[in-house]
């Protein structure tokens, strides 16, 4: 005889709670998690008043800045522009003392940085700065930050102090000493030579301007002004010689169709410049085919036949035609001689007069020639003086550091530190880290502490109970069948008290307690390794579930449940069960078999339904042959009959899963709704809902059934989370028929050893 065990252990309640949601578990923990958060808000804003306030001033300076009007850098500046290496000198140059010492120098500086001193630190210590200056460079050299800003050549000088003004004042004093050194470190050899080049520039530029604009005026008045590639006189007489020679072509033309058409009057309708026009061929067509009839009709009619006389007057009508068309062509041909005539002697006065222009332009321009050789001169020499002038000054910027203001430090209006948002707002996210992780983690901080409570509470009541009798173990074999309206005859037992009072759990859920299911005891010879590697998996059922019929305690805890869930006046409409569990690692799968194996003994046709498409178990659990179960049927591969296996349990039928994972997404087919209408052949439907935690609403299915049956571990399972479940269902349209509770321990039953389980279903979810 199996006995029950007293607690669950540490092990045992951390795994079951590793299971739940990490949100549920902060929620079940708010108490813990406000606490710590608002302790952590509380230091911060006590932070917040007790720290002393900072003020940041930055000024800014750019390295290497391009020279103005100089497009063309010379080598040594564009070797110069950018070079990490040049930026971090100058950061050397801007952090050295002397530059420092000379920052101290100026007017009121000491000053302001002894005022400073005196409102952080004792009067003493800064009464010695004001004659060691190695002091006073250390003090503030340590309130100053000098850096470059990001990649670029921008470098940021900022001071802070707990004075406003005694921060604008030192950061403005350093930016102004380090551009005055960097000023008066290069070579004024480079910079009197760059400056008397630039004057001469702008010399040779206005004795420019000034000879350009005589050579125009020159020119406008002689009519010597240029076109696109050459003096408009010259291109007027290009343009004319080009006119000339066309219209002597165009007149060549004319002529020698003209004398054609004379020289052979006779023959002038055979010449080419006739039979190029269209009328004339048209003509003489028609004058062939004229031509061909009267020859054909002379050979058969008289002279004088009417017929004939009528060809003769229209061959005749035709030539006339042809003449006055020949003539036509003559008389045009004469008119385009006329013209183009006309044309060639016009152009030949014009182009006689632009000659005459071209000579007298030409003599104009040799006057101003010298003229136009001494401003090329100058024009070279001022780019020369230009492009020398540019290398000076670039030269003399390299070797200066090259290195000009950007801003002075502006009067610091805001705090740099500590600001108000980023500090709240940074102490926030650290409480609320500090606060879920004490959240999460307070049940394994506390979960010692509550077994010993526990176990302190269960022994008292286990020692007044009076010994359960020995129970005989269940025979494989199936009794005699039972009429499958009949309720199953049992008597009510007397199970071990909830961790959580029934009373409590019934009223805030709303479900009766239906029963209390007590742990399975593990078999001895099982390694615990061998327990740990196989947990959450069919393995484990399958070794659960022979050990179950075997005992006698679990199975009449079965015949109370299905007593309660049976034995009503409403038993008709309880046929399709689906079992659910708020978490996992609640029993939910092994309590689903064990149930089903209980009512198929009792002699009712009962079918098992496996809706874990994520993590199926049946096949392994029951050693089923393998087919495409649920899925097959949700997929429209095979029918409910089809997908229907048998048990060597007698009236105990299964519908496993399928072969392999799924997604639970194909439960909200229509299908699913069909087989659960099939399935009323069968006293009662039993329904393996999906794992919680995966991505699937448990209402759905709970529309579609008669009730659920609602399985939570004891020791493990909130109130919270039964009264989340219930009412999710319940909104769903579900109806919740009761709780049955699981993994009931038993004072009487050693602890684990090992950190394993003794329960055998324990990793059966």
């Amino acid at each position: 005889m199996f006995t029950r065990r007293a607690i669950v252990t540490n092990t045992e309640a951390a795994d079951g709670t590793a299971g739940e949601s990490p949100l549920l578990r902060v929620w079940r923990n708010r108490s813990l998690f406000g606490a710590v958060f608002l302790g952590v808000m509380i230091l911060t804003v006590i932070a917040l008043i007790v720290l002393p306030v900072r003020y940041l001033a930055t000024g800014s300076v750019i390295v290497a800045e391009q020279e103005p009007s100089n497009s063309n850098a010379s080598a040594a500046w564009a070797q110069k522009i950018g070079d990490p290496a040049d930026v971090e000198s100058q950061l050397l140059i801007a952090r050295s003392p002397r530059v420092m010492r000379l920052a101290l120098q100026q007017p009121g500086i000491t000053e302001a940085a002894i005022e400073e001193c005196q409102s952080r630190s004792s009067s003493s210590t800064c009464e010695k700065m004001r004659t060691d200056m190695t002091a006073l460079i250390d003090y503030v050299s340590g309130n100053f930050t000098i850096g470059a800003v990001g990649r670029s050549r921008v470098i940021n000088i900022s001071y802070t102090s707990s004075i406003p003004e005694v921060a604008q004042k030192m950061a403005n004093a350093l930016t102004n000493a380090f551009l005055d050194e960097q000023r008066t470190s290069g070579a004024n050899s480079r910079e009197v030579a760059a400056s008397y080049l630039w004057k001469e520039a702008k010399q040779l530029d206005a004795e420019l301007r000034d000879a350009d604009a005589k050579i125009q005026a020159f020119r406008r008045n002689k009519g010597l002004m240029r076109g696109s590639l050459a003096p408009i006189s010259s291109e007027r007489l290009t343009s004319i010689s080009q006119q000339l020679s066309t219209a002597e072509t165009a007149r060549a033309d004319a002529l020698a169709r003209l004398q054609e058409i004379k020289t052979n009057q006779a023959r002038a309708v055979d010449s080419p410049s006739v039979l190029s026009n269209r009328s004339i061929a048209d003509l003489k067509q028609q004058l062939t085919v004229v031509t061909a009839q009267l020859a054909s009709q002379a050979n058969v009619l008289g002279p004088r036949h009417p017929s004939l006389r009528a060809l003769e007057q229209e061959q005749s009508a035709i030539k006339e035609r042809m003449a006055t068309e020949v003539a036509s062509i003559a008389a045009s041909a004469q008119k385009a001689f006329d013209a183009n005539d006309a044309l060639v002697n016009s152009l030949k006065k014009q182009m006689d007069a632009v000659k005459a222009e071209v000579g007298s332009a030409t003599s104009d321009e040799a006057s101003i020639e010298s003229m136009v050789r001494s401003t090329e001169i100058k024009r070279q020499q001022y780019a020369d003086l230009y492009k020398r002038a540019s290398e000076l000054e670039t030269e003399r910027r390299v070797l200066i550091g090259n290195t000009r203001l950007v801003s002075l430090a502006e009067l610091p209006t805001k705090p740099f530190f500590p600001k108000k948002i980023p500090f709240l707002a940074a102490g926030g996210t650290l409480g609320l880290l500090l606060a879920f992780v004490a959240a999460f983690f307070g049940d394994r901080v506390n979960l010692a502490g509550l077994s010993r409570l526990r176990t302190a509470t269960l022994r008292p009541a286990r020692a007044a109970a009076p010994e359960p009798a020995p129970v005989a173990a269940v025979a494989p074999t199936a009794p005699a069948p039972v009429p499958a309206a009949a309720p199953i005859p049992v008597a009510p037992r007397p199970g071990p008290p909830l961790a959580t009072p029934s009373s409590e759990l019934a009223v805030v859920t709303g479900a009766p307690i239906l029963a209390r299911l007590p742990t399975v005891k593990r078999d001895p010879s099982e390694s615990p390794i061998g327990a740990i590697l196989t947990a959450q998996s069919g393995a484990s059922l399958a070794r659960a579930l022979p050990m179950a019929l075997q005992d006698p305690h679990y199975q009449d805890a079965l015949r109370d449940l299905a007593t309660g869930l049976l034995a009503s006046s409403d038993a008709r409409t309880r046929r399709k069960i689906l079992v659910a569990s708020p978490t996992t690692a609640e029993g939910k799968t092994f309590l689903t078999l064990t149930l089903a194996q209980h009512l198929a003994m009792a002699g009712r046709s009962v079918l098992v339904i496996e809706c874990d498409l994520g993590a199926p178990k049946f096949e392994t659990a029951l050693g089923l042959r393998g087919n495409l179960g649920l899925q097959g049927i949700l997929r429209g591969d095979v029918t409910p009959r089809e997908a229907v296996v048998r048990t060597t349990t007698p009236n105990l039928d299964v519908i496993s899963a399928g072969p392999f994972s799924a997604s639970s997404e194909l439960l909200m087919r229509k299908p699913l709704g069909d087989l659960l209408l099939w399935s009323q052949i069968y006293d009662v439907v039993l329904i393996d809902a999906p794992s919680p935690g995966i991505q699937t609403d448990l209402g759905v299915l709970a529309r579609q059934v008669d009730g659920v049956l609602l399985c939570m571990r004891s020791g493990r399972s909130s109130i919270g989370q039964a009264v989340a479940t219930s009412s999710a269902i319940r909104v769903a349209g579900g109806n919740v028929f009761g709780i049955a509770v699981t993994m009931m321990p038993d004072a009487n039953t050693p602890r684990s050893t090992g950190g394993v389980s003794n329960n055998a279903y324990a990793g059966a979810t």
